[in-house]
């Protein structure tokens, strides 16, 4: 994320402790929005944020949304790179739906897909071990795998997420 966010606009989905969002400022990133249902997280990245030198207001957004009811709004064609990292399963008291990322996962995609430029980058990555990407995925978009490259080779587990680079199909040439 941080090598390619350089004059980019990144979205920062389920940000945690906005880690990436950090990465995507340091990579020079001219907007980082970070997105998370819990303030008690987005506290916690724009500490982060602030920590590191970040913190102009307009370029550095925190937004406590639900994602599954917020993506779905006007974002058409907007940012250069999105980072999709959701929970396996919430069924949380705050949002109106359950997330199931098994099941779920194809629909969520595609809702980022159209919150990306033509030629932008989705990082999906997700800690479902038993985790099959639906093939109508890998049908409409170019599906990388790069999970062995997120995972330091002398980390334990080398299982403990799966991670892809998702993009537009180029036209045929």
């Amino acid at each position: 994320v941080r090598n390619e966010s350089d004059g980019k606009r990144v979205l920062n989905l389920f940000s945690y402790t906005g880690a990436f969002s950090v990465q995507a400022a340091l990579g020079g990133a001219v907007r980082v929005d970070t997105v998370d249902m819990s303030q008690t997280y987005l506290t916690w990245a724009e500490k982060n944020m602030v920590e590191n030198g970040f913190t102009d207001e307009t370029s550095y957004r925190y937004l406590r949304e639900d994602i599954l009811q917020w993506l779905p709004g006007p974002l058409k064609d907007y940012y250069d790179i999105i980072v999709f990292d959701p929970p396996t399963f919430s069924n949380s008291k705050k949002m109106k739906e359950i997330l199931d990322i098994q099941r779920d996962h194809a629909y969520l995609i595609n809702l980022c897909m159209k919150a990306l430029k033509s030629d932008g980058v989705l990082f999906f990555s997700n800690n479902f071990r038993n985790f099959k990407m639906d093939e109508s995925v890998s049908n409409h978009f170019n599906v990388k795998n790069i999970t062995k490259q997120t995972i330091p080779e002398d980390f334990r587990n080398q299982q403990i997420h799966h991670c892809f680079r998702i993009t537009r199909n180029l036209p045929a040439s």
